[in-house]
């Protein structure tokens, strides 16, 4: 637990999560101040432990690393009917439990939501999942790139005319977190009013087809798919990556702003010029006004780029490097990012006015047996090492 007085310190959750969406949930918590113990299979740990890159922890990779800071570690066995019993003993001390176990799974080992409410009447219970529990796609597994399929997400991604592409990373599954991380909060919150805990789901597929933005509307009011009527984008003449003199720079330029982004071209006749006068006939002279952008933004550095935006209020920024990130003025200033062991991690992502936040390692496998099990269950050391013994935890 956070020793500095941290937003969420009187809080304690139970992780039952692994690989991403679930732990970046829980990750919140933890750099918050909530005590967040993280059950893990004895042996085997979280299987994001094995995923690299690797560095300098030989325990762990680096999603582990960066989806765990803060939280301590237990290994439990909830196969064995004693490792059944020890978790409900744990929720009695519990304000919360995220989950992300295959469907029916906790269910069949008599640890399913009713179970648990039955030991801690006031618990908030966060299930993670791809699909949800309930429907055809309830048992299923996925990957982010079948995440984003599903969710609708992938086929608003990529250029007209070219097959649909996936976002880099695993934003699928931080964005589950994220929206995991705030529905479990609201429950905590519920819970002061309506004295009794709540079964709440996150899924990946949901939680991306939530954020589908105008192309959502835009076929429930017109019935169409914008990515086979449009030209371009339906809102924007010239949006996207432009090459420059020293790398790249994004480019948005929606209707209001065209004026002024043709004063930073120094191309003011364009808002004159019956090709460019109005957005429907910037669209169908797409390709045009888009030869005019490559040929005005090859000739500048993304400085200059930059200035130009400042100077004339108009959407353009340089596209930086992870590197060109990290040492970004603007980021160092507000502390972003934050050293820890010889290892870079984001900062707060979010800042409360009171309430410390606090990076702190990622635990190693079962590092918190003892202290765990002995402040909350009374088991003294010698009782730990039986558990062991047995394969418990």
């Amino acid at each position: 637990m956070s020793e500095n007085g941290g937003l969420l310190s009187e809080i304690t959750v139970l992780d039952l999560t692994e690989g991403a969406a679930g732990p970046f949930a829980t990750k919140f918590f933890a750099d918050y101040g909530a005590r967040v113990i993280k059950i893990e299979r004895p042996g085997r740990g979280d299987p994001a432990r094995r995923e690299g890159p690797f560095g300098a922890r030989e325990d762990a990779g680096a999603l582990f690393l960066y989806a765990n800071t803060g939280k301590e570690s237990v290994t439990l066995d909830l196969a064995t009917n004693t490792g059944r019993l020890m978790l409900l003993e744990l929720v009695e001390h519990a304000d919360a439990l995220v989950e992300s176990w295959p469907t029916g799974a906790l269910e069949a080992l008599g640890l399913g939501e009713a179970a648990l409410h039955q030991r801690n009447p006031r618990l908030i219970v966060t299930s993670v999942s791809a699909f949800g529990r309930s429907g055809p796609y309830a048992g299923y597994r996925a990957t982010e790139l079948t995440a984003y399929a599903s969710g609708g997400q992938q086929s608003i991604t990529g250029e007209a005319d070219r097959e649909p592409l996936m976002p880099a990373g695993r934003q699928g599954a931080f964005q589950t977190g994220m929206h995991a991380f705030g529905a479990t909060l609201a429950g905590l919150y519920s819970v002061g009013f309506l004295e009794v805990g709540q079964n709440i789901e996150i899924a990946t597929m949901e939680a991306l087809a939530s954020t589908l933005e105008l192309y959502l509307g835009d076929y429930v009011y017109f019935h169409r798919e914008i990515l086979t009527k449009r030209r371009g984008n339906i809102v924007s003449s010239t949006i996207g990556i432009f090459p420059c003199a020293d790398g790249y720079a994004g480019i948005h330029v929606m209707p209001r702003n065209f004026a002024s982004f043709a004063q930073a071209m120094d191309a003011a006749w364009m808002t004159g010029d019956e090709k460019f006068k109005d957005q429907r006939a910037r669209l169908i002279n797409n390709d045009e006004m888009l030869a005019a952008v490559y040929g005005w933004a090859a000739s500048k550095t993304r400085g200059e780029i930059y200035a130009l935006a400042g100077e004339h209020r108009t959407t353009m920024a340089p596209v930086l490097s992870i590197g060109e990130a990290l040492s970004n003025a603007h980021f160092r200033e507000r502390e972003s990012f934050r050293e820890l062991d010889g290892l870079t991690y984001p900062g707060p992502a979010f800042r409360p006015g009171e309430g410390a936040w606090e990076l702190r390692p990622a635990p190693r496998l079962g590092e918190h047996n003892v202290a765990v099990y002995g402040e909350l269950l009374g088991l003294a050391k010698r009782d730990i090492v039986r558990l062991r013994a047995a394969g418990v935890i």
